[in-house]
């Protein structure tokens, strides 16, 4: 049983040690949960307890203290049997965060699996649906890690209501990634969603974003989608990614109820204006999500991050109790690199 000390971080250090956990066999007992974060209720939320009841139903795993608020659990996995399946959330639990917990499971899968997943697609503190399908799943494919997301509905926070269908395909080996320059950029994209809102919503802050670096980039390479959207509660989102030669750079971000579409295009387009200006090839969202995939892939992979935060520092420290690795950190250049554990279904 592998002791880990949930005072460390947040959400993300749990679902990462769930997941090793039934990927490995190897038991774990977290503690003192979510103590340490700021602002926010220490132990268990709904959401947490969906993702673990989630993962523990695909390895037949025994799961003690799994209550809400509960400062501890043990979580004990047994044989890794990932089986299609229809999720609901509830409300506008994150299918973002959920689908990042499962999808390790579902790569090491002995075949190819589909989960129909319903909840929160656009809501605060997790990645928006559309960065999970256009930034961090094309990146995983780099490393071979096949996934495909239709978003079938987007679902706003508080009432929800989106969902979303997954499919994996099964790897052998995870390939390493080399992430340390971009290379020549391919395209801009800019995705602008409103639910409920009127249609010129979208176009509103698409065309303030837009404003801001159109003049700057050769007009041939920003391509724009505008969604309006049948969801249960009123929100909007907007994602703007750079597609580079060997990497995907991007940055999403929630509205607020009220804020003038105009005050948020602006916003999230200065963010991301700031971010190309900046010498690395991977956000400091993917690199946090993708550090899993290096531990366990066959090989070396290295990063060069925009920022090496709190996350990935702690989800780091949960990756090496588990797995039979040692990251690199080299501060100075902002370069995270480790040799992959070889992890294999087999």
């Amino acid at each position: 049983m592998i002791h880990i000390d949930g005072s460390l971080g947040g959400g993300q250090m749990l679902r990462s040690a769930i997941s090793l956990s039934a990927l490995t066999g190897k038991g774990v007992r977290i503690t003192e949960i979510r103590k340490g974060k700021e602002n926010a209720k220490p132990g268990l939320r709904p959401q947490h307890m969906k993702v673990i009841e989630t993962i523990g139903s695909f390895c037949n795993a025994e799961i003690l203290g799994l209550k809400e608020n509960s400062l501890e659990i043990e979580f004990r996995p047994w044989q890794l049997s990932v089986k299609d399946r229809k999720i609901d959330i509830g409300t506008a639990g994150s299918v973002s965060l959920l689908v990042q917990s499962v999808l390790p499971l579902m790569f090491f899968s002995n075949k190819e699996n589909i989960l129909t997943i319903k909840g929160g697609t656009d809501v605060s503190w997790s990645p928006t649906i559309n960065y999970l399908k256009y930034v961090f799943l094309p990146m995983l494919r780099k490393m071979g890690a096949i996934a495909e997301l239709e978003i079938l509905n987007h679902g706003f926070y508080p009432k929800g209501g989106g969902e979303v269908k997954l499919r994996a395909t099964p790897v052998k080996h995870v390939k390493p990634i080399n992430a340390i320059e971009r290379g020549g950029l391919i395209g801009i994209h800019l995705e602008s969603v409103v639910g409920k809102y009127p249609k010129e919503y979208a176009e509103r802050q698409a065309k303030s974003a837009l404003g801001v670096f159109e003049y700057e980039l050769p007009k041939e390479k920003i391509s724009v989608s505008l969604k309006t959207v049948n969801t249960e509660d009123f929100g909007s989102s907007m994602l703007l990614y750079a597609l580079f030669e060997n990497s995907i750079i991007g940055v999403d971000a929630i509205s607020e109820r009220g804020f003038e579409p105009e005050k948020f295009g602006l916003r999230i387009a200065e963010d991301f204006v700031s971010m190309l200006k900046k010498d690395f090839a991977v956000d400091k969202f993917l690199a946090d999500q993708i550090l899993l995939y290096m531990a366990l892939a066959k090989g070396k992979s290295q990063i060069k991050v925009e920022q090496i935060t709190e996350h990935c520092l702690t989800n780091i420290h949960v990756i090496e109790k588990i797995l039979p690795v040692n990251f690199e950190i080299d501060k100075s250049n902002k370069i995270i690199s480790v040799e992959g554990a070889n992890f294999s279904r087999e």
